[in-house]
This record gives C-alpha cells, structure tokens and sequence, in this order.
C-alpha cells in the first residue's frame, strides 16, 4: 500500500510533515491549496478515516498511524478554529 506523507503550514505558519498510509488523501486535499480549518479537518477525517480502512481491508487490522495523525491534526488545530478567517494550506505531497 503506497504510504503518502504531506506537508501542511498552520494559521501560525508552522510547517508539519503528515502521514497517510494511503492516496486515498489525494481525493480530498489539493496540494497548493488553503483550506478553512473546519473544512480542512473534514477532510482530513474522512481520508484518513478511509486510509485506515484501505489498511483494514488488505491487512485485517486498523492503520493506527492514520489514526494518531488524525488526532494530531485535530489538536494542532483546535486553537484556529475559532478564527473565521484561518486557513490551512496543503503544501505538497511526497510519496
């Protein structure tokens, strides 16, 4: 299963390099693009939430990777949310 890292700059313009162990995060998330940060979790739940389940389905067990980036995600941004107007940016993707 290919594994997928991404590279995202936070509201604050921290960079951080993110895992997937998956494409399936190509189909939600666009290099070169700002997100707002709702949508940007959205998003990220749903691809790795699918990621992880991609692993299920070829290995017989959760990606827990998929599952701890996620929740690093989520904490990272917490403190942006309540800025109507942060953005997330994907910055590019490196296979």
């Amino acid at each position: 299963m290919p594994q997928v890292w991404f590279h995202v700059r936070w509201p604050d313009e921290r960079v951080t390099r993110c895992y997937s162990p998956s494409t399936a995060i190509r189909d939600y998330l666009a290099p070169q693009t700002d997100y707002p940060v709702a949508d940007f979790l959205e998003r990220s739940r749903q691809a790795l939430t699918q990621a992880g389940e991609r692993v299920r389905q070829k290995y017989g067990y959760a990606c827990s990777s998929a599952a701890d980036q996620l929740d690093m995600l989520e904490h990272t941004a917490q403190p942006f949310l309540e800025q109507t107007d942060a953005m997330i940016r994907v910055e590019e993707f490196e296979s």
